[in-house]
Formats: C-alpha cells, sequence, structure tokens
C-alpha cells in the first residue's frame, strides 16, 4: 500500500477538526490548525507551501533560522511553539511571526528589548502548565492574571490568548481537566479586563478533545506531516 501524501493527510486532519467541531456544537470556522513541521526538512516545507500552509509551527529557533535561510521571501509565518531561551530572542525578533511560549518576565523583557531594536511587533501567547508532569513548562496557573499586568508595560509584545500541553494520558479525564482549566483562566482574566480571544490547545492525539473544551486553535505535527524525522 502507497503511504498516504501529505496532501491526503492534511485533507484528512481538516476534515477530523471539523468533525470533532461539529460533534462540540461548534462552527468549524471557530478552530484554527498550525501545522508544526518540527523535524521535518526543507523539501517536506515545500511540499506544504505548495498546498498554501504558510503558517509553520516549530519548537527550535534554531530550525526556524536554517529553514528560513533555506526558503527566503516565501511568506512563510513562523510561529515558536517550544520553550525558548533568552539567548533566543535576537532570532525570534528577526524571524518569528508568532510566540506561543511565553511564561516568564525575563523572557518578555528579552523579545521586549530585541523587538524594539528590530522596529518589530509580536503577537504571543501566554504558555500555561496545567499539567502536573515535570516534562511540561509553563507560568504556574496562580500567577496568570499578575503576570498579565505586568506585560501591559511591553508595547512590542501582543498577548492574544494562553496556550498550554496537557499531560499524556490514555485516561481522556486528566487530559479534558487541563484543556478546562485553561478555558476557566482565560474566562477568569477576561473578567478582570484582559483581552484573550484564542486558546491554544490540543494536538494530533487530543485535539478533539480540547475542541469539546473551547479551543480556538490545535497544533498538528504527526497527523499531518507523518512520523518525525530523528533529532
Amino acid at each position: 500500500m502507497a503511504e498516504d501524501t501529505l496532501s491526503q493527510r492534511w485533507e484528512r486532519v481538516r476534515a477530523g477538526v471539523a468533525a470533532a467541531c461539529r460533534q462540540a456544537g461548534r462552527d468549524p470556522s471557530e478552530v484554527t490548525i498550525l501545522p508544526v513541521s518540527k523535524t521535518h526538512p526543507v523539501d517536506v516545507i515545500e511540499q506544504a507551501l505548495a498546498l498554501g500552509l504558510q503558517r509553520l509551527g516549530e519548537n527550535r529557533v534554531q530550525e526556524i533560522r536554517d529553514k528560513a535561510a533555506a526558503l527566503p521571501d516565501r511568506g512563510i509565518e513562523w510561529v515558536v511553539i517550544g520553550h525558548l531561551q533568552t539567548n533566543k530572542a535576537k532570532y525570534v525578533a528577526q524571524l518569528a511571526r508568532e510566540v506561543q511560549s511565553l511564561d516568564r518576565l525575563d523572557l518578555a523583557e528579552a523579545l521586549q528589548r530585541r523587538l524594539d531594536m528590530e522596529q518589530r511587533e509580536l503577537d504571543v501567547l501566554v504558555q500555561v502548565k496545567t499539567s502536573p508532569e515535570p516534562s511540561k513548562y509553563g507560568l504556574p496557573p496562580e500567577d496568570l492574571l499578575d503576570f498579565l499586568e505586568k506585560i501591559r508595560e511591553f508595547p512590542c509584545l501582543h498577548v492574544r490568548g494562553l496556550m498550554t500541553m496537557a499531560i499524556q494520558s490514555d485516561d481522556e479525564t486528566p487530559v479534558r481537566a487541563c484543556f478546562r482549566m485553561l478555558r476557566e483562566l482565560r474566562d477568569r482574566a477576561q473578567a478582570a479586563g484582559h483581552d484573550l480571544p484564542r486558546l491554544s490547545m490540543g494536538m494530533s492525539g487530543d485535539f478533539a478533545l480540547a475542541i469539546d473544551e473551547g479551543s480556538t486553535e490545535v497544533r498538528i505535527g504527526t497527523a499531518i506531516f507523518g512520523t518525525r524525522a530523528a533529532g
């Protein structure tokens, strides 16, 4: 049997997300798909571009640097979704359209400095840690409101919403709880005067649960691009 093409996988994911929206009683237009191209080579990115996928998620800034250099002037909107070190702020300020993993003040300060130098602005999502797993990053939930107030002082950063990674579990109850926590945190923050229309939550294995809990964007890698290359 021939291996599925990227085009076939993309259409299957689109259909799956639309079905999950309808199951949740939501309009499919309410949920955006962010294709996650991390670890996949430039020729695969070329295939994605041919399908009209211009907005791509990456975990590592080094990969964005390399791929952006190999694909200049292609209109790619690079989205940083992985844990970000402050010493990478320079390259993020130059190359990224958005960061979904803002989780601490020193990172915000580093990004603000570099963005000011580049005369650019950046959309950001605040990553909140809703899972007990030590491997997961994010701002402690109890610190969110205070953090959002402090981020108002950084004019180059535009907070558009929140992001989280759910616990990895075969039991949907704790997975759903992570997504519900983020939505409830967003609702409380909005009641406190913060405009946070976006909730980035849900990946290839759990996006249906995330959509049911209010996700506005799902980050899909393997289901679109196939098994990742090593690295």
